[in-house]
């Protein structure tokens, strides 16, 4: 006879957030997650090798549901959230910057959508920025420009009068906050590591929609986002990745005459333009950093990385909430990464 007293719950969300060196801001979002009014979710908090370990902060918070996994290196915005992907045990994957701030009834936002279609593996949240609040950061994403390789958000820096508020497909995820069906993983892979930083949310949405999964903007779930919080605005090492991860992606994602002209461009345009602007304001560390990341191209194939998905190897009985109610650790003793 079935027990009448087994608690049935909608599918587990896995929250996957990464920590470096931020453990302040980390908490915030944590504490902002207590209003979450979804009732069947874990929080897995990556720390990427902080130079100091956030666990008994967040263990000082007593945050319900957390896992708090501590790699010894940063593997970076890939490498970081795919370490708690092999640790989640959701159905569905919520990949959450740590400097953003939700809203309670976010994750049965982003999830109705995937009753809609099959087809649509990715939902991603209308984002604002979190010191102006009335203002859009992501929309939706318009499609690529193959000769530039450059995209761009829908509504960026728009104040938020409504004008954005039609669900439907759009062509990019975006990185701070996106919820990726197990499927996608399945069939598309998790993230690059080779990224590391930049551009691999472009590149895993290109494989996302390849594989024939449609990524899907839902206006009615929001989050409020401080920008650029962890790398800061500008420096070495933003430029580093910026210009060689843009090259990599489009040297992964186009072919033909296409990525000819984009050839063209970059090296006859873009890099040229950006070798004078740091000249000009002596930026000797710039300088060094676009030389690098050519240089990274020079050395890697397109081939050289496989995309994989390690699933957690033990399933959670998620219809008893009480398994989710202690802050847990993880310290990883060995990780590697393509970067």
């Amino acid at each position: 006879m079935a027990d009448v007293n087994q608690i049935t719950l909608p599918p587990l969300i896995s929250l996957i957030t990464i920590n470096y060196n931020q453990a302040v801001i980390t908490c915030d979002l944590l504490e902002s997650t207590r209003n979450l009014t979804y009732p069947n979710f874990e929080i897995i908090v990556v720390d990427n090798g902080s130079t100091e370990d956030p666990t008994e902060r967040i263990q000082h918070g007593n945050y319900p549901n957390v896992t708090v996994i501590v790699s010894p290196e940063n593997l970076g915005f890939s490498g970081g959230n795919n370490l708690g992907i092999r640790h989640a045990q959701g159905e569905y994957y919520f990949l959450l910057n740590n400097d953003t701030i939700v809203t309670p009834n976010l994750l049965d936002q982003l999830l109705k959508p995937f009753s809609l279609d099959p087809a649509i593996g990715v939902s991603c949240p209308k984002i604002r920025y979190y010191d102006q609040p009335g203002v859009i950061q992501y929309a939706g994403y318009h499609p690529l420009n193959e000769f530039t390789g450059r995209t761009w958000a829908i509504g960026l820096l728009e104040p938020d009068e409504g004008q954005h508020e039609q669900p439907g497909p759009t062509y990019f995820a975006h990185g701070a906050a996106m919820m990726v069906s197990r499927d996608v993983l399945h069939r598309a892979g998790s993230l690059d590591d080779s990224y590391f930083l930049y551009y691999e949310e472009l590149d895993w949405s290109m494989r996302i929609r390849r594989a024939g999964f449609q990524i899907y903007y839902q206006p009615e779930a929001l989050i409020y986002h401080r920008e650029s919080m962890s790398v800061g605005k500008e420096n070495a090492m933003k430029v580093y990745y910026h210009t060689r991860n843009r090259l990599w992606f489009m040297r992964r994602n186009v072919a033909g005459i296409p990525l000819l002209i984009f050839y063209l461009y970059y090296f006859g345009v873009a890099i040229p333009k950006a070798l004078v602007r740091y000249s000009l304001l002596w930026k000797p560390a710039y300088l060094e950093a676009i030389k690098n990341a050519i240089i990274w191209n020079l050395r890697h194939s397109v081939r050289q990385f496989a995309i994989v998905f390690h699933p957690a190897s033990t399933a959670i009985d998620t219809a008893n909430p009480m398994l989710y109610q202690s802050t847990k650790v993880v310290r990883e003793t060995a990780v590697s990464s393509h970067s």
